[in-house]
């Protein structure tokens, strides 16, 4: 993406007195894709929310080609990141076609049109696989067909950025080693959540490991993915090497009576 990107900058929020974000600073390459991973309640959905400007922090800033996301207007992030949220949108009476028409939304009055809307709309969908689906009506989709096509409507947003809550969430394999394949290479600024280490391992190119609100450690996968900081985060034995493609490889077995130390923050 063009521009400084996006960064946090000593980024908190507070919900009754707990930090769920707790002095959180690093900074996204532009075009990487980075992968916001760590153990549950870690703040990794906050995070994103915070960097999307859907929440307004307690404490610092995040920032957006070097502007505090919170002083733009809506339509203007519209244009610059795409947001996909962890939780499935409500039941609507609409079409597939429809749900991923709204991702055009920002760039005219009404979501419909079109030439380019019609061509960035096909294109979408035809990457993630639910051009068939065109027709059905959004309540009849599963969960995976669902994400698929929340994450095509984000795709015709075609925005420099794409901000992503556990966008493998419901898909089964195939689609799911498809979509992180699809991120790896699209050229876009991509930020995820994810749950699954051998994910982040193959497809990122840069990780932000979290815990308890706070950065453990940031940088490439081979730097974060280390073996005594697996152990220290997620209380597990980790055996990590590159494998014959280049990428890393991580496998997980559980510690005989493990006792997570206290996290360093480095």
């Amino acid at each position: 993406m063009t521009g400084t990107g996006h960064a946090a900058r000593s980024l908190g929020w507070t919900v009754s007195g707990r930090a769920v974000v707790d002095g959180v600073t690093f900074t996204v390459p532009p075009g990487s894709f980075t992968g916001l991973i760590g153990p549950n309640g870690s703040g990794k959905s906050t995070l994103l929310r915070l960097l999307a400007g859907v929440h307004r922090p307690s404490a610092g800033q995040a920032l957006l080609d070097g502007t505090d996301v919170t002083t733009l207007k809506r339509r203007a992030i519209a244009r610059r990141l795409a947001f996909v949220a962890q939780e499935t949108s409500p039941d609507v009476e609409m079409t597939v076609s429809q749900v991923v028409m709204l991702g055009r939304a920002p760039y005219r009055a009404r979501p419909a049109g079109g030439g380019e809307d019609a061509r960035a709309i096909e294109r979408a969908m035809a990457t993630m696989g639910v051009t068939a689906l065109a027709d059905r009506a959004w309540t009849t989709l599963s969960g995976g067909e669902r994400q698929r096509v929340n994450i095509a409507r984000a795709l015709a947003q075609e925005t420099p950025a794409l901000l992503l809550d556990e966008p493998t969430n419901h898909l089964d394999v195939g689609h799911r080693l498809h979509l992180m394949d699809m991120l790896s290479r699209t050229g876009t600024t991509v930020v995820a959540a994810l749950h699954e280490l051998d994910l982040a391992a193959r497809y990122c190119d840069h990780l932000v490991l979290l815990d308890a609100g706070r950065v453990i450690a940031s940088g490439t996968p081979a730097s974060v993915l280390t073996p005594p900081l697996l152990e220290q985060v997620y209380g597990v034995r980790a055996t990590v090497r590159e494998g014959p493609d280049g990428r890393m490889d991580v496998h997980l077995a559980p510690l005989p009576r493990a006792i997570r130390r206290p996290p360093e923050v480095r």
